[in-house]
Parts: C-alpha cells; sequence; structure tokens
C-alpha cells in the first residue's frame, strides 16, 4: 500500500499552549482534498493520539475534525501546569514533532 507522510501534504503542523493546564494540537491543510484523504483514511483518531504520545485516552480533553478550516484538532492535559519545576515546554511548542512521520494510506 502507498503512503504519504502527514508532514508532505498538511500546511501546518504545530503544538502550543493552551493555559496552564493543556497543550493544543493542530494539522491544518491547504487543499480540501488532501484534508479529507486524511480524515476519511481514520487514522488520526483519539486512541491513535494517545498511542502515539503514549498517553492515556483521558488526558486528550478535546479531538475535533473542523471541516470550515480543513482541520484537525485535539488538547492533551498536561501533567504539570506550564512553568512547574521540572516541566520542561512553558510554550507547549515542541511537541508536535511524533505527528510529522504519520503515514496516510493514498
Amino acid at each position: 500500500m502507498k503512503t504519504i507522510k502527514l508532514v508532505d501534504i498538511a500546511k501546518t503542523i504545530r503544538s502550543k499552549n493552551a493555559g496552564t493546564d493543556r497543550i493544543t494540537f493542530d494539522i491544518i491543510f491547504r487543499e480540501k482534498e488532501n484534508y479529507e484523504l486524511v480524515k476519511a483514511s481514520k487514522i488520526i483518531t483519539k486512541e491513535f493520539i494517545a498511542n502515539l504520545f503514549q498517553i492515556c485516552e483521558s488526558r486528550i480533553s478535546d479531538f475535533v475534525e473542523f471541516d470550515p478550516a480543513y482541520a484537525i484538532k485535539f488538547t492533551i492535559l498536561r501533567l504539570q501546569p506550564s512553568g512547574s519545576p521540572g516541566e520542561g515546554d512553558v510554550f507547549g511548542c515542541q511537541q508536535y514533532p511524533p505527528l510529522l512521520d504519520i503515514e496516510i494510506p493514498v
């Protein structure tokens, strides 16, 4: 089966701080066709994200396929508040790399 990496078809893949106790992730597509391809593949789900990030599914507070923006968005609850001792990413902007290599069937 032929696949393409998510990073090769998404316009934006990012993570960012969403308050003191959450990190939000955005996968945004420029073309509707690419968004629909990923959505139809059913690869990116709440369960898949939990496995990818090696977290309990209950830590994913939101998971949305947002058609008007051709975007998939989800939010993960932090284990420690942003900026607390031992917390390594205050802005939450270094959490997205596992998403880059997701293989989407074409």
